[in-house]
């Protein structure tokens, strides 16, 4: 049985290359849902901020840490860049609240 579909322009030569493609594929299919949906939620909280909705942007915040964290920690987007991601939203939620 064939890896090659209509996505694949090659075809694995050996059985552990035709398994680390299907491999690859799945985990990017995981990696672009977790990026996907934590987009989503930090979309929430910025949405909230320019809103001026401390409220809703508080609750949107404590929603969107642990994704955003989660993300960092599968690897799919940087410690650091997840930290400053996390810092900033809620420098600018706490900004709001005054």
């Amino acid at each position: 049985m064939g890896v090659a579909g209509k996505d694949r322009e090659f075809m694995a030569n050996t059985k552990s290359a035709q398994k680390a493609v299907r491999q690859i594929a799945r985990r990017t299919a995981v990696n672009k849902s977790r990026r996907s949906q934590m987009r989503t939620f930090v979309r929430k909280v910025e949405e909230a901020i320019e809103a001026k909705d401390a409220a809703a942007a508080a609750a949107a915040l404590t929603d969107a840490t642990p994704l955003v964290a989660r993300a960092a920690q599968k690897g799919i987007i940087h410690s650091n860049t997840a930290s400053r991601k996390i810092s900033r939203l809620t420098k600018a939620v706490k900004a709001l609240a005054v």
